[in-house]
C-alpha cells in the first residue's frame, strides 16, 4: 500500500502545462481584444513551448513536483513566487537575446508573463485542493522508538496521506499485551482498515498467524520501515537489522548504470576543467594579496571500499593543519576563504579527483579517517556507506537539516547515515539526476553545504 501518490507529480506537471497554454491563449486575447485565430495561436505556441519546457525544468529543480510540495502548503506560496521570478528573468533573456524565437511585438511577452504568473500561482495554491479530497482510512500503528512518534505526527497532521492513526501501540512500552484481546478486538471495534507494524518485532512475529486471518477481512498490512522510508526519504536505523541489509544492499555488477555514471563524471569533469583553471588564477592572485600560504590543500578521506584517498580543495582556513592546540586556537577562515565557501568554489579542485576516479559527482560525502574510526565503533552498519564511491554532492548533504561538520557528532551522523542508506538502496540514474538538480538549486540559493 502506498500512502504517497506518485501520480500527483504527473498531475501537477500536466496541470502546469495546461495553465501555460491557456495563459498564452488568454494573453493573445487580451492583446488583440478578440479570440485569437488558430494560425496566430500556433505561431506563438512553438517558441513559447520551449519556454514552457524550461519553466517546467525550473519547477522541477525548485522541488515543485515533489511529494512534499502538496503536503507542506505553508512553504508553497513563497517557493512558487521565487521560482516564477526566476522564470520571468529567463523568459526575457530568451526572447530578447535569441532573435530566431523573437516575438513581435514584445507586448505579448509581458502580458503573458503577468497572466501566466497569476494563473500558475492560483493553480498551485488553490488547485491542489483536489488532491486533498480523500477519505481518511482508520489505521493502527504498532512500532517503537523515535520513528513511531515521527510517523504519528507526520501522518496525522497531513490528511494528504489518506491515513489517520486512531490507535497506537509502542512495542517497547506495551509489555504483557494480550494481542487477541487488546489489539485484534480493537481493530474490529474501531473499524481499522490499515495496520502499520514493525515486522521485525519478536512479539509480533509470534502472533502473525492471528494477523493472517485479518487479510480475509480486507485489512491491509504495511511494513513500518517501508512507510517511514516512503515518507521521509531515509532508512529508519533503529528499525532495520541484518536481514534488511541482506535483502536491500548488493554489490552485484550493474554494467549499464556504472558505465553511464562514469561517462557522465568524465564528461562533466572535462567541461569544468576550464572553470577550475580560471578559478585557480583568480584565487592565486587574491591569495598573494592576502597571504603567501599555499593555495590548495590535500586532505585524506575514506573512499570506495574503505580505501584512503586524497582530495584537493582551495585553502579556506588560515592554517592547513590545526593539529596542535596553538594552531587550533588561532585557526580561522580567511576573508578569501569565506568568499570561496559562500560561492562554493573551494571544492572546485575536486574535478581532478573525479577524473582520476577517486570521487564521483554524486554519492555520499567522504569522511575523515579519524571520524570514520569513531563512527564504525559507535554506529551500527556505518561501514556500509563505503560500498559506493563517494561524491561531491549527496542525498544526505541536500536533505539533512543539520549535517555534522568536522567534529564527531553521534546523533547527526546517524541521521546522515539513514539518508546514505536510502541512496545506496535506491541509487539510479534518475535519483542521481534528481540530486544533481537539487544541487544546482542549493548552489544558486546558497542553501545546504
Amino acid at each position: 500500500m502506498k500512502v504517497v501518490n506518485r501520480k500527483e507529480s504527473w498531475l501537477l506537471l500536466f496541470g502546469d502545462i495546461l495553465v501555460f497554454i491557456f495563459s498564452l491563449w488568454l494573453s493573445l486575447f487580451f492583446r488583440s481584444g478578440e479570440i485569437p485565430s488558430q494560425v496566430v495561436f500556433e505561431d506563438h505556441l512553438l517558441p513559447f513551448s520551449i519556454l514552457f519546457a524550461v519553466w517546467c525544468l525550473i519547477f522541477f529543480i525548485a522541488g515543485l513536483y515533489e511529494k512534499h510540495t502538496t503536503i507542506f502548503k505553508r512553504r508553497l506560496p513563497l517557493r512558487v513566487l521565487n521560482t516564477q521570478i526566476f522564470n520571468i528573468f529567463l523568459s526575457v533573456i530568451f526572447f530578447y537575446f535569441i532573435p530566431y524565437f523573437g516575438i513581435t511585438p514584445k507586448t505579448i511577452l509581458f502580458i503573458y508573463l503577468f497572466v501566466s504568473s497569476a494563473s500558475i500561482f492560483v493553480w498551485r495554491i488553490y488547485g491542489q485542493k483536489i488532491f486533498g479530497l480523500k477519505n481518511l482510512e482508520e489505521a493502527m500503528i504498532l512500532g517503537r522508538g523515535p520513528e513511531l512518534d515521527l510517523l504519528l505526527r507526520e501522518v496525522n497532521d497531513n490528511p494528504h496521506y489518506g491515513l489517520k492513526f486512531v490507535s497506537v501501540y509502542d512495542l517497547d512500552k506495551s509489555v504483557g499485551v494480550d494481542f487477541k484481546k487488546d489489539i485484534l478486538e480493537k481493530i474490529k471495534s474501531l473499524d481499522i482498515s490499515v495496520v502499520v507494524m514493525d515486522l521485525q518485532n519478536e512479539n509480533l512475529k509470534k502472533n502473525f498467524s492471528s494477523f493472517y486471518n485479518l487479510i480475509f477481512s480486507d485489512i491491509h498490512f504495511v511494513n513500518i520501515n517501508n512507510l517511514y522510508e516512503e515518507i521521509f526519504d531515509r532508512v529508519p536505523l533503529t528499525l532495520v537489522g541484518y536481514d534488511w541489509f541482506l535483502e536491500n544492499i548488493s554489490l552485484a555488477p550493474r554494467p549499464v548504470y556504472d558505465f553511464l555514471r562514469r561517462s557522465v563524471d568524465i564528461c562533466l569533469a572535462i567541461l569544468l576543467l576550464p572553470v577550475f583553471c580560471l578559478a585557480y588564477v583568480f584565487v592565486w592572485v587574491i591569495k598573494k594579496i592576502e597571504d603567501s600560504r599555499s593555495i590548495m590543500i590535500f586532505q585524506e578521506r575514506i573512499g570506495h571500499n574503505g580505501k584512503i584517498i586524497k582530495i584537493a580543495k582551495f585553502r579556506t582556513w588560515l592554517y592547513d593543519d590545526a593539529g596542535n592546540e596553538e594552531a587550533k586556537k588561532n585557526n580561522k577562515i580567511t576573508k578569501i576563504g569565506n568568499f570561496l565557501r559562500k560561492m562554493r568554489i573551494d571544492e572546485l579542485p575536486q574535478v581532478w579527483d573525479v577524473l582520476k576516479g577517486n570521487l564521483s559527482f554524486i554519492g555520499p560525502r567522504p569522511e575523515l579517517p579519524v571520524l570514520v574510526k569513531v563512527y564504525e565503533q559507535e554506529i551500527p552498519y556505518y561501514g556500509i556507506r563505503h560500498l559506493v564511491k563517494p561524491g561531491l554532492s549527496g542525498w544526505a548533504q541536500l536533505l539533512q537539516d543539520n549535517p555534522p561538520k568536522h567534529d564527531a557528532n553521534y546523533n547527526d551522523t546517524k541521521v546522515k547515515l539513514s539518508y546514505d542508506l536510502y541512496y545506496i538502496k535506491n541509487r539510479s540514474l534518475v535519483l542521481d539526476l534528481k540530486i544533481a538538480l537539487k544541487t544546482l538549486r542549493a548552489i544558486f540559493s546558497r542553501s545546504g553545504r
